[in-house]
């Protein structure tokens, strides 16, 4: 039985894959931060949900180190964890900027970092990197989140040259808009660290938070990104990324075709 672990399992993407993965008959490990969302994860029937902040290097390693007591390998390593932070750069303290990095990337960095030995000790395995459109092109007021996931970007391709040589894959995923809990935690993240009353951008803040449960066009369920995680278990060589959504098709096309300045006018009616 092929076998994965998946950080950021408490709700969104992350639940969802582990859930969709496990009715599929492949064994999940699904990590959450916090022991209450573990214990949740535990009686949906992951009787190996385990505790897991990508930020603390040896939390890293005990999960890796439990997961190899029980299966003796590790097929599969999905970077799911991850949030968004809204507000324009010129309002996002340095200390913000860090906060948000120390999760996205560093903490995607260290888990990759870890497993990387395991997978060429075994001769094979896969790391998934969770990306974003926003990976591809940047909208306003997103400017800490683009800039994590233009930095994975960076990683993930420069992996793949230095892991050419051997059968394990590195493999980005652009996501769009998906049905989760990732818009209301951005906008508390806005509501928390961005000082609407001193900026410039105080009543673009405020309809943001207002409209934080408008619908978002060409959005879809979350098994549209587990079903590319179950394809990627399944294939022997996975492409190096995967576009999921229209959103992502599109935008990643006019990125390709467009002028800077161009595209910077469509970019601006969608932020």
């Amino acid at each position: 039985m092929m076998n994965i672990i998946i950080t950021g399992c408490s709700t969104g993407i992350g639940r969802d894959t582990a859930l969709y993965l496990k009715e599929r008959f492949v064994k999940v490990y699904p990590t959450a931060r916090n022991k209450k969302d573990v214990d949740k994860l535990k009686s949906l029937g992951f009787e190996h949900a385990m505790q897991l902040d990508v930020t603390n290097s040896a939390q890293i390693k005990e999960v890796i180190t439990r997961v190899l007591s029980i299966d003796s390998k590790i097929d599969v390593w999905f970077n799911n964890a991850g949030y968004g932070q809204a507000g324009a750069l010129e309002d996002i303290k340095t200390q913000v900027l860090k906060e948000q990095f120390e999760i996205n990337v560093f903490g995607l960095h260290e888990c990759t970092r870890q497993i990387i030995p395991i997978m060429r000790k075994q001769g094979y395995g896969k790391i998934i990197q969770h990306s974003s459109v926003l990976g591809i092109v940047s909208l306003f007021g997103r400017g800490a989140y683009n800039a994590s996931k233009y930095a994975i970007e960076g990683l993930t391709d420069t992996l793949r040259l230095e892991l050419k040589d051997t059968n394990i894959y590195p493999v980005l995923l652009n996501t769009g808009p998906i049905t989760s809990n990732f818009r209301k935690t951005a906008m508390k993240k806005l509501e928390e660290n961005i000082e609407f009353e001193n900026s410039i951008f105080k009543e673009k803040y405020i309809e943001n938070v207002k409209g934080n449960h408008k619908k978002v066009p060409f959005n879809k369920e979350a098994d549209a990104v587990a079903s590319i995680v179950h394809h990627i278990l399944l294939s022997e060589k996975p492409k190096p990324r995967y576009y999921i959504t229209t959103a992502t098709y599109l935008l990643g096309y006019l990125k390709r075709v467009l002028s800077t300045s161009l595209l910077d006018k469509i970019l601006l009616k969608l932020g």
